[in-house]
């Protein structure tokens, strides 16, 4: 099948695209580049510099590839920016996302994925991991975007008669993640030990997050082209993971340590996460292979 995958020269994007391809199908790709990488992009994938703000542009393109799936993973990404700059992150993850959403409406895509997040969305309760029937409550203009996106996409896709599978990813890590954002602790982490630099720990170092491998992620994706129609899927471990944690568990594949500095944590930042996968497993047969150690293993020899 053909499948328009927009950002995808970006870090997660460019894993799927790289699968989907492998397997036969057609990839089109979609990215402006502001974040993403033309080194990742696969040779044998259609490219368009583009801007999913860019209405007629999306319309242009989605038009004349007539792509069966699209799989959306263009976005403002960065917790701690959106705060200070709302507006460019409703721009992207909102008003980008309707517009691939008006496009496909009018061209007859079957399927829209989405990569929505876990980690962004759920905050403040009381029992971990947290399964998709609890409230969202974001923490973050970036996490409300994500859940804007949510709604957008289930009213779009009532509307106009074809299938939606929305991704609530924790924190994937892997190969191609950005060392210079912040979202990629375990990428920025194991680059500054590579340079002897101390890395910084926003706390006490207690924060956690739950980290799924990319290679998993991207086996979901696969799954989703042909299963999980209109539902909403976390996509993680289920194992709370401290930052001390990440910092121990690197340590050991470097030698001459720098000290790790620890800093107030920034706003918009939630201290807690991990997100129950069951009802992936369910409807999509799938649960991450990769466990924490076995991941940073893979990530620190192919990465």
């Amino acid at each position: 099948m053909k499948i328009l995958i927009t950002g995808g020269a970006g870090f997660i994007a460019s894993n799927i695209a790289e699968q989907y391809l492998r397997l036969g199908h057609e990839v089109v790709i979609v990215d402006n580049l502001y974040h993403g990488f033309k080194k990742n992009l696969p040779q044998k994938a259609v490219f368009y510099q583009a801007d999913i703000r860019d209405m007629p542009k999306m319309k242009e393109i989605i038009q004349k590839e007539k792509p069966e799936v699209i799989n959306h993973h263009a976005a403002f990404i960065n917790v701690v920016e959106s705060v200070s700059n709302p507006k460019e992150t409703v721009d992207i993850n909102v008003a980008g996302t309707i517009n691939l959403l008006v496009a496909a409406s009018e061209n007859k895509v079957r399927k829209f994925i989405f990569s929505s997040t876990g980690g962004a969305i759920y905050s403040g309760v009381d029992k971990y991991p947290i399964a998709e029937e609890v409230a969202p409550r974001p923490e973050s203009p970036y996490g409300l975007s994500k859940l804007l996106g949510e709604e957008a996409i289930k009213y779009y896709a009532r509307v106009n008669h074809f299938e939606y599978l929305i991704f609530r990813y924790a924190n994937i890590y892997g190969p191609r993640q950005d060392t210079h954002g912040e979202a990629g602790v375990l990428a920025i982490f194991s680059e500054l030990l590579r340079e002897h630099k101390s890395p910084i720990i926003f706390g006490d170092g207690t924060k956690t997050r739950d980290y799924v491998y990319v290679k998993d992620v991207v086996t979901a994706n696969v799954l989703g082209l042909t299963k999980g129609k209109n539902v909403t899927l976390n996509l993680g471990v289920g194992q709370e993971i401290t930052d001390q944690q990440v910092y121990d568990e690197l340590k050991k594949y470097f030698a001459n340590l720098a000290q790790v500095k620890y800093e107030a944590v920034r706003p918009g930042e939630i201290l807690r996460s991990s997100l129950d996968a069951k009802k992936a497993q369910t409807v999509l047969g799938w649960q991450a292979q990769y466990s924490f150690s076995e991941g940073v293993k893979d990530y620190l020899k192919n990465g």
